[in-house]
């Protein structure tokens, strides 16, 4: 059988100045695919754009003519709202509508959704004279929500937040406008997301 994966996000799920393959839902399918088991996946379905907040993607979704189902939905949005000065408390309704169409394209099985932190744009070169510390405090704010919500929905959802904070100002992880992750980083987004996967399928 071969699995299907679709990522719903912005520029950290397209892979902004990185190659395709570099982004971490090609990087997921590629290890999924070396690993010994009895499943493969196709290549993720993407539906991002550098730029968009939860009501874009929602709009997109609604035109992209998508399969009913995929075995597989991640889920991570939310910087640009934060970027642009947007409550949480519109977050927080857009975002949990959002994540019941992630769940209904998962053919309403929520534990086969994944919800992915936001990065923190204000740990990075780019953000050099920005307040890093009002930044790092939205985004934790932003993330709260996405963590609660997946849990209220019985979602999973994976913390990427903190090591890219750790990382935030090495240049080896860091694309070429050091705002945007590089290969590297996605990587590591790619092996969490990979295992877990794993252990969806391994679960009884």
């Amino acid at each position: 059988m071969i699995y299907s994966y679709l990522a719903l996000g912005d520029s950290y799920t397209i892979g902004e100045l990185v190659e395709a393959s570099h982004s971490f839902p090609y990087q997921t399918v590629a290890l999924l695919n070396a690993a010994e088991n009895n499943f493969t996946f196709h290549s993720p379905k993407i539906i991002a754009t550098t730029g968009w907040t939860t009501d874009k993607l929602n709009a997109a979704i609604e035109k992209a003519g998508l399969l009913d189902t995929y075995d597989i939905v991640t889920l991570l949005i939310g910087v640009n709202n934060q970027y642009r000065g947007r409550t949480t408390e519109n977050f927080s309704i857009e975002f949990e509508g959002l994540l019941q169409k992630a769940i209904a394209f998962a053919n309403n099985k929520p534990h086969h959704v994944i919800v992915l932190s936001i990065p923190d744009w204000g740990n990075t070169p780019y953000a050099v004279n920005r307040p890093a510390e009002k930044i790092r405090a939205e985004i934790d704010a932003f993330n709260a929500i996405c963590k609660n919500t997946a849990e209220q929905f019985f979602c999973h959802y994976i913390d990427i937040t903190e090591q890219q904070r750790a990382d935030g100002y090495k240049e080896d992880f860091l694309a070429s406008d050091l705002l945007h992750p590089s290969r590297m980083e996605y990587s590591k987004w790619a092996q969490k997301l990979a295992e877990r996967i794993h252990q969806i399928y391994q679960s009884p």
